[in-house]
């Protein structure tokens, strides 16, 4: 039998490493002891099941595509069974030089988790970006499936972004341990 660990897994895809960087910061303010960290890939399904609390984060590469890790590891996704699990998303896009498909890759896997999953929480404002479509934009609610984070064209925002969304889902996942905001 299995045994849920009472950590938050927070698994991500990085190219460039800016989405492994927002994981860090992310693990910095939740406290490291609260958050493993877990690249994508290097890992099988059988990590996904150490958790009940998740936070997964893509990046949107080019013209809406799944950043390549991830993609490599889709099949994998689809087949997991997120029931019992609460989950968060972080995604990562370029608002202005691909604003038609901002932030779809955390869309498109939004879509796949959200089939099974108890509980998605960490919807973000859209207020404050300027882009033209997303798959990530929950229609007519005027919020984001998870975390918006520009590091190309908002990148002084991102610290102030990560620290109200930190404490957002600290209190959405029910964690006792303490938030700390970060100027990073």
């Amino acid at each position: 039998m299995t045994t849920v660990s009472s950590k938050i897994g927070l698994f991500f895809g990085s190219d460039e490493g800016n989405t492994e960087s927002v994981a860090h910061r992310i693990a910095r303010r939740l406290g490291e002891d609260v958050v493993d960290i877990h690249d994508i890939g290097e890992v099988t399904q059988l990590e996904f099941l150490d958790y009940d609390k998740l936070i997964l984060g893509i990046p949107t590469w080019d013209f809406g595509q799944i950043q390549s890790d991830w993609e490599d590891f889709w099949e994998d996704v689809e087949a997991l069974d997120f029931s019992g699990k609460t989950v968060a998303f972080i995604g990562l896009g370029d608002q202005f030089g691909y604003g038609d498909f901002f932030l779809d890759a955390m869309g498109m896997l939004h879509d796949v988790v959200e089939r099974s999953a108890d509980r998605i929480i960490g919807h973000w404002p859209t207020q404050g970006y300027d882009y033209d479509a997303s798959k990530a934009e929950i229609p007519g609610q005027g919020l984001f499936v998870g975390l918006a984070i520009d590091e190309d064209q908002q990148p002084d925002q991102t610290a102030e972004r990560l620290n109200r969304w930190c404490v957002q889902i600290h209190a959405e996942f029910g964690l006792d341990t303490p938030v700390i905001e970060l100027d990073d």
